[in-house]
C-alpha cells in the first residue's frame, strides 16, 4: 500500500461539505430553529460591541476616580511624616516640608497629563479633576502650615521690622507732653 493512500482507495467516499452558499433561508434544506433569524446575529454583534464600549467607558471612569483620590493617600503619609519630624528647624524637617510643597505643585502642573489616558466621550472627567486639584491644594496647605509651625513664614509684625525705615528722632521742647 502506498503511503498517504487510505484503505478505501483513491477518493473519499464519505465527505460532508459544511459550506452554505445560499443567501435565503428558504433555499436551504434545514430551516432555522424557532426564534432564530439571521438579522438577530448582526444585532447581537452590535450589542456586544456597544457593551464592550460601555464596559471600557466604565473602566476608564473608575480608573479616573482612583487617580483623583490618590493624593489623599499622599496627604495622609506626608502629614504623618511632618508630625514625626517635629517642630524644630533642622535639615530633615525642612526637607520634608519642602517636599510637601513641591509634590502638590508639580502634580497641579500635570493635571492634564494625568487624566489623558482616561479621555473618552462617555467619561466625565471634570469632577475627578476637581477632586484631584482640591486634594493637591490641601497638600499645599499642609506644607504651608508646617512652614508656619517651624516659624519660617513671616506672620508677625516683628518679622518685618528689618524692612521698616528707621524711626525719626523727636525733639523734646521742655515741660509738656512729648510730640511724636
Amino acid at each position: 500500500m502506498e503511503k498517504g493512500k487510505g484503505v478505501m482507495g483513491a477518493g473519499r467516499r464519505w465527505a460532508v461539505d459544511f459550506t452554505d452558499n445560499s443567501t435565503s433561508p428558504a433555499s436551504r434544506d434545514v430551516p432555522d430553529p424557532l426564534g432564530f433569524s439571521r438579522a438577530s446575529l448582526d444585532q447581537d454583534d452590535s450589542a456586544v460591541s456597544r457593551q464592550k464600549k460601555d464596559a471600557e467607558a466604565n473602566w476608564k471612569s473608575q480608573k479616573a476616580w482612583e487617580v483623583a483620590q490618590a493624593p489623599f493617600k499622599n496627604l495622609m503619609m506626608m502629614g504623618f511624616m511632618m508630625w514625626m519630624s517635629g517642630s524644630t528647624v533642622h535639615l530633615f524637617s525642612i526637607g520634608i516640608t519642602f517636599s510637601a510643597l513641591w509634590q502638590p505643585l508639580s502634580a497641579l502642573q500635570g493635571v492634564g497629563k494625568v487624566f489623558e489616558p482616561y479621555k473618552d466621550n462617555k467619561v466625565e472627567l471634570l469632577v475627578p479633576k476637581l477632586l484631584y486639584i482640591a486634594l493637591n491644594l490641601g497638600g499645599l496647605a499642609l506644607g504651608v502650615w508646617k512652614l508656619n509651625t517651624l516659624g519660617l513664614l513671616p506672620t508677625h509684625a516683628s518679622d518685618w521690622v528689618s524692612s521698616l525705615p528707621p524711626a525719626q528722632e523727636v525733639e523734646y521742647s521742655g515741660g509738656g507732653i512729648p510730640l511724636h
